[in-house]
């Protein structure tokens, strides 16, 4: 414990200083606007602000990007409670009691008790990563390369078949992002591999044009007839934020109940805000003496999953950072800014970039104290900044992407690539097929084949390396278990139908 408080002290002189302290607060004042806006959302701004990254060192990189993130969450509240539009899926269960509030003169409440919660839970989340900080140096020298193929392979399937929709469609999504990871140059013989003949792909696609094309540029073909702007009279003072005692009270045991709930799925790969969410809602409701209260303005139902959203949010990176498995895109967005500043994610990072890791972690209650301070004064910007129409957002937003993608290397060939992946993206969106694993797979793609390989070199060939080594065997098990469940629901899901016909 003393030399988890010395580490979180060595983070905190990381993290205060001028520069780094700069980039936070700057993620966390653009995630918290983009936050707001409808369609954004921090997958956007982090795919947006991704070149930005090739000019800045790893630490105030990463400090940006984490900013983005987790400020992002605040924002979505306020729309949520004040607006009912939910912009971005993880408040739509905000919405359910938090706009009922606002018609009973209770908005101003249930954004103090968002921002209480959310302060609670991201605190609670940054608590658990100090200390299980020890634990994952100590598992760190026991990882090999048979280790580190079998929990990205992990990862793979876990993103995959638990994405949003189909498993199937998730699984072929997956495939297409592992065919996109293999363009390039090939890590062992150097031979160039499906670059039909330009010369541009020999260093691979790059991810900053993937990630705007799939999720900006697409998302602008997609809305780019929306033209209303949304209206709203609520006002909120300082004075309406601060919940009494009995609200407090009663929102408490809550607050603790979605934090814990976050905090588990956090450390799950493959599960969404979304569904964190939602459980948390759920859970709330069931074990409520008063359930018929939700839905009409129950403060339990704003700080469980808010609370729930927030602890999550923090745990998503001791997967991502410790073992290299992204909980979801945007923490694989996350994972490609670290390769692309050339350091490997793995149980090795805590020790040989200390300053990385404990910089972040002080980071996040830096920035969540901003968040605190500053979300009082800008939510009626906030609100202003609602009335936008999106016929003006849009066509800025594609703008920022275009010059974003050619400052990477000064190439059209780049902005090229974002329109085709725009295109591809869109296309996968009207048959509603997931995006996310997309990504998944052209992050983690690359990193499986390499360990595979790097794994079969040193056993001479032997594939059973896979299944003698605990660690290995134990994650690919999980990995076929996973396979089995998807199977086995899915089959059963299509038997009731055809009985019910």
């Amino acid at each position: 414990m003393q030399q988890s408080l010395s580490d979180l002290w060595y983070g905190f002189t990381v993290a205060l200083q001028p520069a780094n302290l700069m980039w936070s607060l700057f993620g966390v004042l653009a995630g918290n606007l983009v936050g707001v806006l409808p369609g954004m959302g921090a997958l956007s701004a982090i795919a947006i602000l991704l070149p930005l990254t090739y000019a800045l060192g790893p630490v105030p990189a990463l400090l940006m990007l984490a900013g983005i993130f987790y400020g992002s969450q605040y924002g979505g509240a306020i729309g949520a409670i004040l607006l009912n539009m939910p912009s971005h899926p993880p408040h739509a269960v905000t919405c359910l009691d938090g706009y009922p509030m606002t018609l009973k003169g209770k908005g101003g409440t249930a954004l103090g008790l968002t921002m209480l919660a959310s302060f609670f839970a991201a605190s609670f989340g940054i608590v658990v990563m100090i200390f299980a900080s020890p634990l994952l140096v100590r598992m760190a020298f026991k990882f090999g390369p048979a280790e580190e193929f079998a929990i990205m392979f992990f990862g793979l399937v876990a993103g995959a078949t638990m994405s949003r929709g189909s498993p199937l469609k998730g699984i072929a999504m997956t495939a297409v992002g592992l065919l996109i990871g293999t363009i390039g140059t090939d890590p062992n013989s150097g031979v160039a591999r499906f670059t039909f003949g330009f010369d541009e792909l020999r260093d691979k696609v790059e991810l900053v044009a993937l990630a705007m094309g799939l999720f900006g540029v697409a998302d602008f073909f997609k809305n780019v007839n929306h033209i209303q702007h949304v209206g709203t009279q609520a006002a909120v003072r300082f004075k309406d934020m601060r919940p009494s005692l009995k609200e407090l009270k009663q929102a408490f045991f809550p607050m603790v109940r979605g934090t814990l709930i976050g905090t588990l799925f956090g450390a799950m790969p493959g599960t969404g805000p979304t569904i964190t969410t939602f459980v948390a809602y759920a859970f709330e409701r069931r074990v409520s003496r008063t359930p018929a209260r939700f839905g009409h303005g129950a403060l339990e139902g704003v700080a469980a999953p808010e609370a729930a959203a927030h602890s999550k949010t923090q745990i998503d990176f001791i997967p991502t950072l410790s073992l290299g498995i992204p909980g979801d895109v945007v923490m694989a967005l996350l994972l490609g800014a670290l390769l692309i500043q050339g350091i490997q994610p793995g149980p090795q990072l805590i020790t040989e970039h200390a300053d990385l890791f404990w910089g972040l972690v002080a980071s996040f209650w830096i920035g969540n104290v901003i968040l605190l301070i500053l979300n009082v004064p800008l939510i009626g910007i906030w609100v202003k900044l609602l009335q936008v129409p999106y016929r003006l957002m849009f066509p800025s937003a594609l703008l920022f992407i275009a010059v974003g993608v050619f400052s990477t290397n000064n190439s059209l060939f780049s902005v090229g690539e974002v329109l085709i992946f725009g295109f591809m993206g869109l296309l996968f969106m009207i048959f509603d097929f997931p995006l996310a694993p997309i990504i998944l797979g052209c992050v983690l793609g690359p990193l499986v084949e390499t360990n595979f390989r790097t794994t079969l070199l040193l056993s001479r060939g032997d594939l059973s390396v896979f299944l003698t080594r605990p660690i290995s065997a134990s994650f690919l098990a999980a990995a076929v278990v996973l396979v089995g469940l998807q199977l086995y629901f899915g089959m059963r899901t299509a038997l009731k139908r055809q009985l019910a016909n």
